[in-house]
């Protein structure tokens, strides 16, 4: 369900993007993980099976939807509409996104790129992502500091002859891991006594670079998410070019919050494609089992877990497409609020159902033989991920009072 109807284009795009995902992704999840192998095989390649649905989705027009279409190289999506078709690939969050060209970090990434890259840039680094010739990572959270507060970042990006060298350690690197990963970009400091705001700064670091070194992958609760991971790296007197530097000295933050903004209600569309596929599974199992002699389905509490599922899911779906439907008409940074109540909520909800879901499975919730346990784990961490809960909230209650205050105060001037 949508708050506003969608177009002739977008509905034909979400009925194969639909069938795509139901009926190619989803069932080659077993044979993309068992292609992946163990140990150190894990890094090394791409299943062969991903390749083919990369070609299978160009074939389907369904490439880069999620570029806003204010960029000529993107889709010509708005970011609602994008919204609506992100669920969909949520449903397969391992297989699908890739497959598309629509994961992240890569999303973000290019977004950098297309609003901020210079045409170098671009030649260089956009249009082999858009391509999905290469992967990429996003390198800023730091393993020495509390990341949340972006300004203790503690890389530094000092300029040196016609470049600049780049030193610092970071942690929890998505897509670092991945044998196609060609690019980070790094967010570092280049001047410390700037306003403490404007002290950060975004440069582009090549893979290859002497002195980059991938020091290890991290697991989420036991999962790798091999083979792009989420990996610590060091940065150890690497020189880049100073046309690598993105926008300019001291404007990282301005980046950033470009960047965070779209990412994060692509991250909760494909939350709620997850939730609503654990839902379908959780109702699929309380119909094919008895317990104390009835079907589980018939227990009240089994009921009061399906109601309360589908009212969370509703309910967290209009928020998230509230909040893309601001962002298309007011921009992001008038969006703030509704992005970040979108990126609390969904979130949480996704992961009561979750918890809803393995609880009757019982034991065959938490293993390998169905996706909740995974699922479980990669949504627990988006709690912490693109801004934790606690600065979200805090964000929401300061514009909150704020907006009331100038409300307040254009009231009493009647």
């Amino acid at each position: 369900m949508s708050l506003v109807q969608l177009s002739p284009r977008v509905e034909e795009l979400k009925r194969v993007l639909t069938d795509f995902v139901e009926n190619e992704c989803i069932p080659a999840e077993d044979e993309y993980r068992q292609a992946l192998g163990s140990g150190a095989q894990r890094w090394k390649a791409v299943p062969p099976v991903m390749e083919k649905l990369k070609a299978r989705a160009r074939e389907l027009g369904l490439w880069n939807l999620f570029l806003p279409k204010e960029y000529k190289e993107g889709a010509g999506l708005t970011n609602y509409e994008y919204a609506v078709l992100c669920e969909i690939t949520g449903r397969s969050p391992s297989i699908a996104p890739e497959a598309c060209n629509c994961s992240a970090p890569d999303t973000g990434n290019m977004e950098v790129f297309a609003k901020y890259g210079t045409p170098a840039q671009k030649a260089k680094w956009l249009t082999p992502l858009l391509n999905g010739e290469i992967r990429s990572a996003f390198a800023m959270t730091e393993p020495a500091v509390a990341s949340s507060d972006a300004t203790n970042i503690c890389t530094r990006i000092v300029r040196s002859g016609s470049g600049y060298l780049v030193n610092g350690r970071k942690w929890w690197i998505s897509g670092a891991g991945h044998p196609k990963c060609a690019v980070f970009i790094t967010m570092g400091k280049t001047d410390t006594a700037a306003h403490r705001h404007e002290q950060q700064s975004i440069v582009v670091v090549p893979a290859e670079a002497p002195g980059v070194t991938v020091v290890r992958p991290l697991t989420v609760f036991g999962y790798d998410d091999a083979p792009h991971g989420h990996c610590e790296v060091v940065f150890d007197d690497v020189w880049v070019p100073a046309e690598n530097l993105i926008l300019g000295e001291g404007r990282g933050f301005e980046v950033i919050q470009g960047r965070l903004g779209p990412g994060r209600i692509h991250h909760c569309m494909r939350s709620l494609g997850m939730a609503e596929r654990a839902l379908e599974l959780m109702v699929a199992r309380v119909q094919n089992r008895t317990t104390f002699g009835r079907a589980i389905a018939e227990h009240g509490v089994v009921l009061d877990y399906i109601a309360k599922s589908r009212m969370d899911l509703e309910s967290a779906r209009m928020l998230v497409l509230r909040a893309a439907d601001m962002i298309d008409k007011v921009g992001a940074k008038n969006a703030l609020k509704e992005i970040a109540m979108a990126k609390v909520v969904v979130p949480n909800v996704a992961l009561t159902i979750l918890d809803r879901a393995i609880q009757l499975f019982g034991a065959g919730g938490v293993g390998q033989d169905t996706p909740l346990a995974e699922f479980w784990a990669g949504l627990r961490t988006l709690r912490i991920a693109d801004g934790p809960d606690e600065v979200h909230t805090r964000q929401i209650a300061q514009l909150e009072i704020r907006q009331q205050n100038a409300r307040l105060a254009k009231k009493s001037k009647l």
